[in-house]
């Protein structure tokens, strides 16, 4: 079953500046297996040392969240639609918190 794999920006330049790929697999761990199998840098971003999804990592499954549902084990169908989203944070902090002021 082919499924298509949206890839965010800092995932592209491991796709060969690909937007989107084209996966095999009746599973999310399918068609992942199929991506990293192809595009082997692109597992490290996507998976934990476990295997499992890395943790800053969202993937959604035709707009639904795969935490929500059976995680790599979601089935997928021909013409499903994956997206891996890297959640983003970041900021700058505060170097004095306290607001103390310093003599």
């Amino acid at each position: 079953m082919s499924v298509t794999v949206r890839l965010p920006t800092v995932l592209r330049v491991h796709a060969g500046g690909q937007s989107s790929l084209e996966a095999e697999g009746s599973t999310l761990r399918e068609v992942v297996d199929s991506v990293v199998g192809e595009y082997p840098g692109i597992g490290g971003h996507l998976l934990a040392d476990d295997g499992s999804i890395a943790r800053f990592v969202n993937v959604y499954v035709n707009d639904e969240d795969v935490r929500y549902l059976s995680k790599l084990d979601t089935a997928v169908s021909s013409g499903d639609e994956v997206a891996i989203l890297p959640a983003v944070a970041g900021g700058q902090l505060d170097p004095n918190p306290a607001g103390v002021r310093s003599a």
